[in-house]
């Protein structure tokens, strides 16, 4: 009965020592898990920290000690044996006017100094830019943004409160609606043509950077990038840009119709129609050309003041040469005894001279011409 007695007492003993030990934390540390946590109350569950116990801050990290609402001490990356000349402030607000050698409570605030990064932003709506082409034009625009917590004891103040545990996601509607805003007074500003704001995003990221970073440094938050992902301007003014990007594409419209005209008609020559086709190719390349140069003339149904030259062939005659002559004017001298299979002809596109007979589309004339007659 005795050692029952004894050894029942030796447990409560016991179990008040381990009532005791766990009251005192020994460690004060934050292990984040996490890729989206800004701050952590370090959980001590009513718990007191132990006096000379050891506070672990990785890097990447700040330590905020906090008394009853008001921000105390503020530890950078490092390893700590808390006592008074540690904790100055902490020591100040709890009147520890000779130190301390017992326990203390005190809440402890583990703010994640890395950058978080791919946060999005957007215009809450179409921002309206005055441009000298395209009069009142209204532009969206959105892309992403990095911050990083640079003064953690503002952070906590301004923003945290006492919530234990702050994501991400609890501040940046806040923030985007903020950079949201900013470029739409920023946009205006920059002076950029509308057609070159998509190849100006880095500049406008900048400006975008210069104009917000002190507003959020006033929450104790540094913004270190924002990019412009995407412009959006009007579909009626990307059809305009659209359009006179094809015209500089065509460049000389002059050269364009020529080669469009003389294409149709070599194509024509080579179907079975022979001359026939040639010069229904030859009208309808006109007739393009025509229609180009009212385009650009900007006077619907009145030709171009510089309409392209004939397409035609030049001939060698005496030695001299002639031409350019269309086909149906090399059929009547060829049929006149004019021109002969032998004569050398050229037209734009060929090496050099060569003989007519073996130039396709010329050669095709000679098929109706009769031989000469005998004895000539």
């Amino acid at each position: 009965m005795v050692t029952a007695y004894f050894m029942a007492k030796e447990a409560d003993a016991m179990g008040l020592f381990d009532k005791i030990r766990g009251e005192f934390i020994d460690i004060v540390e934050w292990i984040d898990d996490t890729d989206n946590t800004l701050v952590r109350r370090f959980d001590r569950m009513g718990n007191e920290i132990k006096y000379q116990a050891k506070l672990v801050v990785r890097e990447g990290q700040q330590a905020v000690f906090v008394n009853e609402g008001q921000l105390a001490d503020v530890f950078k990356p490092g390893t700590y044996t808390l006592e008074t000349k540690n904790l100055p402030i902490l020591t100040t607000l709890q009147g520890w006017k000779y130190g301390f050698h017992s326990p203390f409570k005190a809440e402890v605030y583990f703010c994640s100094t890395r950058q978080f990064t791919n946060l999005k932003w957007g215009t809450p709506g179409p921002v309206t830019m005055r441009d000298k082409e395209f009069g009142p034009v209204r532009v969206t625009s959105f892309g992403i943004y990095s911050i990083r917590v640079k003064e953690p004891a503002t952070f906590i103040k301004e923003i945290v409160g006492t919530d234990g545990n702050f994501t991400t996601e609890s501040i940046t509607e806040n923030l985007r609606g903020k950079i949201g805003l900013r470029i739409k007074e920023v946009l205006p500003e920059t002076g950029i043509p509308v057609i070159e704001l998509e190849s100006r995003v880095v500049d406008l990221g900048q400006m975008l950077k210069d104009r917000i970073a002190p507003s959020f440094g006033g929450f104790g938050l540094e913004l270190t990038e924002v990019q412009v992902q995407d412009i959006g301007l009007p579909e009626e003014v990307e059809r305009a840009i659209d359009k006179a990007g094809a015209i500089k594409a065509v460049g000389n419209l002059n050269a364009f119709t020529q080669y469009e005209t003389a294409a149709s008609i070599s194509a024509a020559a080579e179907n079975p129609g022979g001359t026939a086709a040639a010069g229904v190719g030859m009208g309808m390349g006109f007739a393009m050309a025509n229609q180009m140069g009212q385009a650009m003339s900007g006077r619907p149904g009145e030709p171009s003041q510089t309409p392209p030259p004939l397409p035609g062939y030049f001939v060698a005659i005496s030695g001299k040469q002639e031409g350019p002559y269309d086909m149906d004017t090399l059929r009547k001298k060829a049929v006149a005894g004019e021109i002969s299979r032998e004569t050398l002809v050229w037209k734009a596109g060929m090496g050099q001279w060569t003989a007519a007979g073996q130039v396709p589309d010329v050669a095709a004339l000679f098929d109706s011409v009769p031989p000469p007659l005998p004895g000539s």
